[in-house]
């Protein structure tokens, strides 16, 4: 799977409402970007207490991204 399924599967499973979610990735020169914009409601629960949520997706995806061979991978997350 890759890194902007993968991040698109695990924060449409944490959004209240996932047909607000919307993913996308690109190269850089650091590596892959992958860029998340949810609802401003689901902002607290991608996040989680102290960035607990987010951290986990993190390390999830760059597992994933270290074990298939891709480049390492940066999820940014803003609200709409």
């Amino acid at each position: 799977m890759k890194a902007t399924e993968l991040t698109e599967f695990l924060i449409k499973s944490i959004a209240k409402d996932p047909t607000t979610v919307s993913v996308k990735g690109f190269d850089t020169e650091e590596g892959y970007v992958v860029e998340v914009l949810v609802s401003e409601e689901d902002m607290g629960a991608i996040i989680g207490r102290k960035g607990s949520t987010i951290h986990a997706i993190r390390t999830i995806v760059q597992a994933s991204a270290y074990a298939n061979g891709e480049k390492r991978v940066k999820i940014n997350i803003d609200s709409m």
